[in-house]
């Protein structure tokens, strides 16, 4: 197994803090991550690939020729504050990979922040809980010893300790390895109501991130995050509307909006945010070039979700004359 740690270059950082984030259970840790690298404007400044503990579920077809897809990189990048509050490494991945060689995987990463003398290490994940998606989410922890979650219950933020159970994937792996390593590691863990685990949930990212910068007084501009969490729990209350009840919707329902609403509920129960803005990325690219229809295709394929984005797939391949006949039939 091979893992090839790249770096660019090497910032003087002051006592600073590891943040992992990568894709699981409604996107809590990788939206929360991604918002951070943009609010922060955080520099690139290290990569980790290991093709080996990503392995392709299909392949990519361009001019006729088959090629293996290749994965990219974990990216590593840095944010240094003004204040004299720590500065931040920031670690983003958009896959975690396979479990078994997950080990040598995190010894990676943590070994890095351990060269720029970081001393803790923080994860975040979902909490999938009993819950109404319009309550605001409790956030939740678990540490790797007694006096750092002595400390965290000392500063008064609301986290509620998670006093047994588990938290699953690289999120948890990562702190216990953490550990192993001489480092401190915190897991936050947002609420996520139980009928919503497969739909991105930006309100628990919300949650976490208020939480987050109160601990480390960094006060990122939450603003955007609280308007994406807004217009999904307005989504949910659309799709809940018409499943319960759609014969109460003021006005008739056409067959057609009806299966618009049947499509996305299927995609926000099927895509995380990550997967659609690719699939948007690379219906922008067809329509440029054809031949990257193949590698849209396939990403279709790979979540399951053809059948939702059939139409516009085939109208890619529509010539302008054929519209034009369409239109005077």
């Amino acid at each position: 197994m091979k893992i090839y740690l790249s770096v660019s270059k090497k910032p003087q950082l002051k006592k600073p803090i590891l943040i992992c984030a990568w894709p699981g259970m409604g996107e809590v840790a990788f939206k929360l991550g991604s918002y951070l690298k943009d609010k922060l404007k955080m520099v690139k400044f290290a990569t980790l690939e290991a093709p080996e503990l990503f392995p392709p579920t299909g392949v990519l077809i361009e001019n006729n020729v088959i090629a293996l897809p290749k994965p990219e990189p974990g990216t590593f990048y840095f944010h240094k504050t003004k204040t004299e509050q720590n500065d931040i490494i920031l670690f983003l991945s958009n896959a975690q990979p396979l479990l078994e060689h997950g080990y040598e995987y995190c010894r990676k990463i943590l070994g890095l922040a351990k060269e720029f003398m970081a001393k803790k290490v923080f994860t975040f994940a979902a909490m999938p809980s009993a819950i109404d998606h319009t309550l605001t989410p409790e956030v939740w922890f678990a540490a790797t010893n007694k006096k750092t979650s002595d400390e965290l219950a000392a500063l008064h933020l609301g986290l509620k300790p998670l006093t047994s159970g588990q938290v699953s994937g690289l999120n948890g792996l990562l702190l216990g390895i953490a550990r192993e390593m001489g480092l401190e590691g915190v897991c936050l863990l947002g609420e996520t109501p139980l009928f919503t685990i497969q739909i991105e949930n930006p309100k628990s990212s919300l949650a976490v991130l208020q939480k987050l910068n109160q601990m480390l007084k960094i006060d990122v501009d939450t603003r955007d995050l609280d308007e994406q969490a807004r217009f999904m729990e307005q989504e949910i209350n659309k799709l809940i509307d018409f499943i319960q009840a759609p014969h109460q919707q003021a006005g008739p329902i056409g067959e057609e909006e009806i299966e618009k609403i049947k499509k996305s509920l299927s995609l926000y129960t099927k895509l995380p945010q990550s997967a659609r803005e690719k699939i948007e990325k690379f219906f922008q690219e067809a329509k440029q070039d054809i031949a990257k229809a193949n590698e849209l295709k396939n990403e279709l394929d790979q979540w399951n979700v053809y059948k939702e984005y059939e139409d516009r797939f085939l109208d890619l391949f529509k010539k302008p004359k054929d519209s034009e006949e369409k239109q005077h039939n």
